[in-house]
């Protein structure tokens, strides 16, 4: 998926204040919301039309949920993965979370 540079960041920058005002959801676009023993783990910014798991679906470690995207407020794709506390998420705080003990660097592929 290519990413919004040069005169097509023009356009993205345009549309920044209306998903800024319609709030959490379309920032964060295509998304998925994974209830866990700490709280929900939410992945952000995914690709359209590609979640392989639907609403109350349990879900197990490894398994695919979704792809790589640029949705909502995203020029380029990438996911983010952040933790929270509870639901609704216009309420909730962050959770610390890492891999394997320790947060990965900027950049880093985590396979397992």
């Amino acid at each position: 998926m290519g990413a919004y540079r040069g005169l097509p960041s023009l356009g993205y920058a345009l549309t920044q204040g209306r998903r800024a005002a319609a709030g959490w959801p379309a920032l964060a676009g295509n998304h998925v919301m994974i209830r866990c023993a700490g709280g929900v783990v939410v992945l952000c910014h995914l690709q359209r039309g590609s979640l392989s798991v639907t609403v109350g679906e349990q879900v197990g470690t490894g398994q695919p949920v979704a792809r790589c995207g640029n949705s909502g407020n995203s020029t380029e794709p990438h996911v983010h993965v952040q933790a929270i506390d509870r639901l609704p998420v216009e309420v909730a705080s962050a959770v610390p979370m890492s891999c394997d003990g320790r947060l990965p660097h900027n950049g880093e592929v985590i396979e397992g």
